[in-house]
């Protein structure tokens, strides 16, 4: 499985552009085969910081993705609305892309 977390500050004038670059960006990798979840989120404390949470079924799947159009046009779409270089967090990691949480259990 591939786990990637990216960081985003977005330049505040160009936040509008953004928003609707980012959804439809992730409608499209949503669409991929090898994508097992794609969500972003706005930071509650800073309205243009951003955090996209991407999991690939595997490198190949992960490979796949950036080669698509629509990640092709995102990458220099994505530099004109950032205010500074993303931070990324890229993992390889062995298993399945989710497992349910030991701590937490729902109550009645």
């Amino acid at each position: 499985m591939i786990l990637i977390v990216l960081k985003a500050q977005i330049r505040p004038d160009k936040r509008a552009e953004w928003l609707e670059g980012i959804e439809r960006y992730t409608a499209n990798v949503r669409s991929e085969p090898g994508n097992v979840s794609f969500d972003y989120y706005q930071n509650g404390g800073n309205e243009n910081e951003f955090v996209l949470v991407e999991v690939f079924a595997d490198s190949a799947a992960g490979d796949a993705h950036v080669a698509t159009e629509h990640a092709q046009d995102f990458f220099p779409f994505m530099s004109t609305v950032v205010a500074e270089k993303p931070q990324i967090n890229y993992q390889n990691l062995d298993g399945a892309a989710w497992s349910e949480m030991a701590e937490v259990t729902p109550v009645d």
